[in-house]
């Protein structure tokens, strides 16, 4: 299937803003208490408010493409360590310790770091991308 081929610099950039937008609720329910949920309300000072700051401002860098590599992998290494310490000790596979979405964010995040933030981003307005 290869009549996408001509699109993948516009679908990378379409990749990192949804990534950026979908981490960035994280952080707004923690530390903005939006939209309203069971994570609202979160302490600045616990680990989970901590995360909520990081995916606030890094969700927000990922968005606007601006330190795009360094935000995805900063987010990458968070969704990794959420990973291992909110899932893996609930059983080895993903599918059972409900820790599918931290992997495949990882590993999203990761691939970014990498690829880069695509032609949509304030990095390819500056040279940067």
């Amino acid at each position: 299937m290869t009549f996408l081929s001509p699109y993948q610099p516009q679908i990378l950039s379409l990749f990192r803003i949804m990534s950026g937008l979908l981490v960035l609720q994280h952080g707004t329910t923690k530390i903005l208490s939006f939209p309203a949920g069971p994570m609202n309300g979160v302490s600045i000072a616990s680990m989970g408010g901590i995360a909520g700051v990081i995916e606030l401002v890094f969700g927000v860098s990922l968005v606007i493409g601006l330190f795009s590599r360094l935000s995805a992998f900063i987010l990458s290494g968070l969704t990794a360590v959420a990973y291992f310490i909110a899932h893996m000790p609930q059983g080895f596979f993903p599918l059972l310790n409900g820790g599918e979405l931290a992997a495949l964010y990882s590993f999203g995040f990761l691939y970014l770091a990498a690829a880069g933030p695509g032609p949509w981003s304030v990095d390819a307005m500056r040279g940067q991308g």
